[in-house]
């Protein structure tokens, strides 16, 4: 079951991802360990999958980059990810909606 803890004051939601580097295409591949797994296309090195992780849920969620941030795991395939301006329910979706 996916964690997804939702701060209504601060309007942000906080989840677990597992990233998959090297992948063939950006996507979000379905739930595994209460993390939502996205492949990526970009490379670990020099924080290019953070990166591309940042800008990958920015785009699904149609919020900035600005709204996206690491809390954790920066140089760990499973990483806590803080996104302002977004509800549990969006989150939700993506995995419905994606997986």
């Amino acid at each position: 079951m996916l964690e997804i803890t939702e701060n209504l004051p601060a309007g942000t939601v906080i989840f677990a991802v597992r990233v998959q580097p090297h992948a063939s295409k950006d996507e979000i591949s379905g739930e595994i360990a209460g993390a939502i797994k996205i492949r990526l296309r970009a490379p670990t090195l020099e924080g290019r999958a953070n990166d591309a992780l940042i800008e990958f849920l920015a785009q699904l969620l149609k919020t900035s980059k600005g709204a996206v941030r690491i809390l954790s795991g920066e140089r760990s395939r499973i990483k806590r990810v803080e996104i302002r301006g977004v509800t549990k329910t969006q989150i939700e979706q993506l995995i419905v909606r994606n997986a």
